[in-house]
């Protein structure tokens, strides 16, 4: 058998997985390609506790060659064009060659999309950005807290409601005064998991007297007298503003005629693939509609969210791995997912359903410690090398975690 070649474009949680998985089950004949600008990985789950003071920057990044197995080779550049015909992709001056592509470059943060937002807002949606937000918050002596999501769609759509609730008990530990205000352009929280899930959110963020501000689709940002505005809406007073920034995929992927006309890549929905020969899409560049069956006033598409991310790239690389072995492929993404939300005082809830299901099968645990202690299970599980991943899934198991779905093959 020829020898095959598989790159993977993005080195977050689905490239990392996918890179991970086909480097276990294909012969090392076969080579497997990882393709990363960023020689550190962050795992962005962590980076609220790292705006709340309850981590580190070193405690939520690893170098990312500690996360790969044996034999998968890294190339750290940045891509600069892919050429589906030829096979071939180019980074940093170097051309490589492959057979297979997964494209796993995520979401691209556009702050300079909304006038005013990049200079007016701090963000915790990069690991410099959590750290300067850190600082601001210690520094923060009382006032108005606006956390807006400035447009859709956005990665991890429990993060804003999370760092709300987290902020409030910052502030509550501290005893500082705080009142904190929370808009989104959605009509309800997690409009995706239903109005019931939603509804839910919602009392969550209210039993902590979080205003919440459906439907607010900012328009600018004037950071010097410290207003928001907002399309028929009324403008906003703040003291200080802490932003989920617009989201696009890269040009590169519009460039070579991957994308479609919202910008992202389309996938079929069961095997990841994309309308071009062995090129597939996963995680948060990928784009996959769900069947419309909520009345809501956005388009119904999986969120974009490391849960699904993962799952995806275990698919893609078993579909790659039979393909290339000449077996039957069988394995599909199913389009099962969870949260945890965390809610403060190492408190948190948990959401876990099927996206693809009609009618939908979605819905919020009670809020408690053992989801909390979930979420940092699985962050350390994330962060360990390959070889001990194994060991700190069966003590999740052991502490009764069955619902957290670590894969124990990774």
């Amino acid at each position: 058998m020829n020898g095959k070649t598989v790159l993977v474009l993005g080195g977050g949680i689905g490239g990392l997985t996918a890179a991970n998985e086909l480097r276990q089950r294909l012969g090392r004949e076969h080579r497997i390609i990882l393709v990363e600008q960023n020689p550190s990985h962050v795992f962005a789950p962590s980076l609220l506790w790292l705006m709340t003071s309850d981590r580190t920057p070193e405690q939520v990044a690893r170098p990312l060659s500690q996360l790969l197995r044996n034999g998968v080779e890294l190339v750290l550049g940045k891509v600069s064009r892919i050429d589906p015909e030829k096979r071939r992709v180019e980074v940093g001056g170097h051309t490589l060659d492959y057979d297979y592509l997964v494209v796993a470059l995520g979401a691209d943060l556009k702050p300079e999309a909304i006038p005013g937002l990049k200079e007016g807002a701090y963000t915790f949606y990069t690991l410099e950005g959590t750290i300067a937000l850190r600082d601001a918050l210690r520094r923060f002596e009382g006032g108005k807290i606006a956390v807006v999501v400035s447009a859709m769609p956005y990665k991890c759509p429990g993060a804003p409601h999370e760092a709300a609730m987290l902020i409030n008990d910052f502030f509550r530990q501290r005893h500082k005064a705080a009142e904190i205000h929370l808009f989104t352009p959605e009509p309800q929280p997690l409009p995706v998991a239903g109005p019931q899930l939603g509804e839910m959110v919602r009392q969550m963020l209210e039993s902590k007297s979080i205003t919440f501000h459906p439907k607010y689709k900012l328009t600018s940002v004037d950071s010097q007298l410290k207003v928001i505005s907002f399309e028929g809406q009324e403008s906003f007073s703040y003291d200080l503003l802490i932003a989920i920034p617009p989201h696009g995929a890269s040009t590169i992927l519009k460039q070579a005629g991957l994308t479609n006309d919202a910008g992202w890549v389309p996938a079929d929905r069961g095997t990841l693939a994309t309308r071009h020969d062995r090129i597939f899409a996963i995680g948060d560049v990928a784009a996959i509609p769900l069947p419309g069956r909520w009345k809501v006033d956005v388009q119904l598409a999986l969120p974009k969210a490391g849960v699904f991310a993962h799952d995806q790239a275990l698919v893609t690389a078993r579909r790659i791995t039979a393909e290339i072995n000449g077996q039957k492929l069988s394995d599909t993404f199913c389009g099962g997912g969870y949260c945890m939300l965390e809610v403060g005082g190492d408190l948190a809830g948990f959401a876990s359903g099927d996206f693809f299901a009609e009618p939908p099968s979605i819905e919020l645990h009670r809020v408690g410690k053992i989801w909390h202690l979930g979420k940092v299970l699985m962050e350390k599980w994330w962060l360990s090398r390959p070889g001990i991943k194994k060991s700190i899934f069966k003590a999740a198991l052991r502490l009764g975690s069955k619902t957290l779905k670590i894969p124990a093959s990774f």
